[in-house]
């Protein structure tokens, strides 16, 4: 069955992200969701040869709302507006598919990472289910046009975020939220949360420890990278010798929505209150030693 949209077309005065900011931000902390974004455009759905619903599939969806109390506790919660399937802000700016384009690219154009190579690249080739995304191949100009109104003010943002955390505190720890689909890797044994901080290059171990420790106690089953050990986001702004420290946090989309019907499920509300329970802890935490 294909779902409704949240919404049918991308308002032009719709930017391509929201933050929800405190009143005064008293942590050192940066919340940040580039794959929860639900507005697809006409243009975009009349492209897809795909349905509502399969498209929706490649979403974290509501993964915004779980963090939805960063605010409360002092810290900036940045969230994406544009859907991933349609523009990838997890991704280098220009990892292009060259077999998605009616011509070819430029030759700054990264065409060979492992990414492009599975179909999900900067614009995605395919769902996450395998099945190609288009009806027919895109002009160049599209994928310039989806990068510079939407990527890079995305990562302007969250630049920006940073850099006045940094400035008031002195160091930033930057926590990038996503969801993530049952593993078959992990049989029987699936994961509740996979913390990813590039194999500990992005992060200080202290705080992924602490991350791990919490919501273990809470009794959920935790691993360290594996099968996601961060993306752009995390390798790009974790930097830890320059005081900026980067974890990436998925949850299993089982804990807390149908995937199907891509519906909150009876498990979101408890789900969020744990959630929140996690802000609260990092939020009191002592994090001068990121300095």
């Amino acid at each position: 069955m294909d779902l409704p949209l949240p919404a049918t077309t991308l308002p032009p005065e719709l930017p391509p992200f929201e933050v929800a900011r405190p009143e005064r931000q008293s942590v050192p902390l940066v919340f940040a969701s580039p794959h929860s974004g639900a507005h697809y455009s006409a243009a975009f759905l009349a492209e897809a040869r795909l349905d509502s619903t399969a498209l929706r599939r490649s979403e974290d969806s509501f993964v915004d709302e779980l963090f939805a109390a960063a605010p409360a506790h002092g810290a900036p919660l940045l969230r994406a507006t544009f859907p991933r399937v349609f523009c990838d802000a997890n991704r280098e700016p220009w990892e292009l598919d060259p077999g998605m384009f009616d011509g070819p690219l430029p030759a700054w154009v990264n065409s060979a990472s492992p990414r492009v190579g599975a179909g999900l690249g900067t614009i995605a080739r395919v769902v996450a289910s395998g099945e190609p995304v288009y009806r027919h191949k895109l002009p160049f100009a599209e994928a310039e046009l989806r990068v510079r109104r939407y990527w890079q003010p995305y990562h302007e943002a969250l630049a920006g975020l940073i850099a006045e955390t940094r400035a008031t505190f002195g160091y930033c720890l930057l926590i990038d939220c996503h969801s993530m689909p049952a593993h078959p890797a992990h049989g029987a044994n699936p994961a509740d949360f996979v913390l990813g901080d590039a194999h500990g290059t992005a992060c200080a171990p202290r705080a992924t420890r602490l991350v791990e420790e919490t919501l273990s106690g809470m009794g959920y089953r935790t691993r360290r990278n594996d099968p996601y050990a961060g993306g752009y986001i995390t390798r790009h702004y974790g930097r830890p010798r320059d005081g900026v420290h980067a974890l990436q946090i998925e949850i299993a989309r089982s804990l807390y929505m149908n995937e199907a019907r891509v519906e909150r499920a009876p498990g979101m509300q408890p789900l969020t209150r744990d959630i929140s329970r996690l802000i609260a802890v990092l939020a009191r935490a002592d994090w001068s030693s990121l300095r």
